[in-house]
């Protein structure tokens, strides 16, 4: 009888979990959700996910709140993130590539294929290069022509070490035959300022450099996407300069592993809503970004593509981790 009773005890236990987990879910959204956005205010990707977490808060029922942990080339927020929050849905970030790519680089503290739940992939960059209006620099044939008389004298900035725009430049350099200078930065405001100052001769950035460009301060050299950016019609891209690359970053939204996959797909349909709406794609077009919808399931099989792609290249690049 005591064996039954504790038998008793135990199922109703558990079968008290279950529900409540499915109450949970039901219910959730009870109180305010935050959003990391790993890079500083005031940049591109900022500015848009603080658009699209107005619109997906008005569907959730709660506030989104944006909470900037910028740093590490995009890599200290979902880092944060990945280390102490609860997978309840109430802390997700943004996931840039980076953050798929540093652990094939050197010893991280997550691994990305198991230490997230992926929601839904967003959108894309515009990547370009650029280089202060004044420069000598009128095209990317110029800075390759120079570079090859004055190995390592070209600098270039980047929102930091192993991000997409560092990886994309030392591709491209490789394949120019040239060796360039990276300076890393905290994001676009600083390399925006390095580039006009000509503390550095280049700048790889998304499209945050757009109103300088626009306002004749800056020149755009090339872009990084599969087709000429709209905005700049006149300025080639990559694979129209002999480099069969194209570069567009996709990024999307994750939590902390162990989601409830009720509560993801309540997040996934309020952020896919947000991306559908005029006010966002109308933002998005402003800063030239590349609307790259996935699904949750989508967005995970793209997550495994990309680790097994972005293995290859830091390994071409002799940047991979060494093996023991």
């Amino acid at each position: 009888m005591i064996y039954r009773s504790a038998l008793n005890v135990v199922f109703a236990s558990v079968v008290f979990a279950v529900l409540s987990g499915v109450a949970v879910a039901q219910d959730y959204p009870t109180k305010p959700i935050t959003l990391i956005v790993p890079w500083p205010a005031g940049g591109s990707t900022d500015i848009v996910l603080r658009v699209m977490a107005e619109v997906a808060s008005k569907d959730l029922g709660q506030p989104i709140i944006v909470d900037n942990k910028a740093g590490g080339g995009g890599i200290v927020g979902p880092a944060t993130m990945a280390a102490s929050a609860k997978p309840d849905g109430y802390t997700i970030s943004q996931i840039a590539i980076p953050v798929l790519r540093l652990p094939l680089m050197q010893d991280m503290s997550w691994d990305a294929s198991k230490d997230f739940t992926y929601i839904l992939n967003l959108t894309g960059y515009t990547f370009g290069v650029t280089t202060n209006a004044e420069s000598q620099f009128k095209t990317w044939k110029d800075v390759v022509e120079f570079a090859k008389a004055n190995p390592g004298k070209v600098t270039y900035g980047t929102p930091g070490s192993g991000t997409s725009l560092h990886i994309g430049m030392e591709q491209i350099a490789t394949m120019a035959g040239i060796k360039l200078t990276q300076v890393p930065f905290k994001g676009t405001a600083e390399s925006n300022a390095a580039v006009l100052g000509n503390h550095t001769v280049l700048q790889v950035d998304a499209s945050g450099w757009k109103p300088l460009v626009e306002a004749g301060k800056l020149r755009l050299l090339m872009v990084w996407t599969d087709q000429r950016a709209p905005s700049f019609p006149d300025v080639p891209t990559l694979k129209e300069l002999g480099y069969p690359l194209v570069i567009d970053s996709p990024w999307g939204l994750a939590g902390p592993k162990g989601m409830d996959p009720k509560i993801v797909a309540r997040l996934h349909d309020a952020f896919k809503k947000a991306i559908d709406t005029p006010s966002v794609i109308a933002l998005l077009a402003k800063y030239d970004m590349v609307v790259n919808y996935r699904n949750t399931e989508d967005y995970r099989k793209f997550v495994a593509e990309t680790i097994a792609s972005e293995t290859k290249a830091v390994e071409a690049l002799g940047l991979g981790k060494k093996k023991n």
